[in-house]
């Protein structure tokens, strides 16, 4: 542990924030109107968790907790890309789908 007891302050206050903007952003993906807007909320939330893992390491002295830190990172990136990509499929899809329908003639009332 650190033993000046303002930067042993700064540190925890930054997590404490972190963790704060981290359920506002646990909101956010839980209320978000479209699939987009969950997928900014959960980065969101993966990039706040790695920042509180780096603040921790240096708080406890533990090195192993930027390793971790680094593939959770990894981890996070790979779903980003994944699910960023469902939703491209998806957007694919609901095009193709509107192609292939019958566009409806304008039907309007001619006097």
């Amino acid at each position: 542990m650190i033993n000046n007891n303002w930067v042993s302050l700064f540190l925890m206050l930054c997590c404490i924030f972190l963790g704060l903007t981290a359920l506002a952003s646990l909101v956010r993906a839980i209320k978000g109107p479209r699939f987009t807007d969950r997928l900014m909320a959960g980065n969101m939330i993966g990039t706040m968790v790695i920042a509180m893992m780096c603040i921790l390491s240096v708080y406890q002295n533990q090195s192993f907790l930027i390793d971790v830190a680094l593939v959770y990172a990894l981890l996070s990136i790979l779903s980003v890309v994944v699910l960023a990509r469902l939703v491209i499929i998806r957007r694919y899809g609901q095009l193709e789908r509107e192609m292939k329908t019958p566009v409806l003639e304008d039907r309007r009332i001619q006097k």
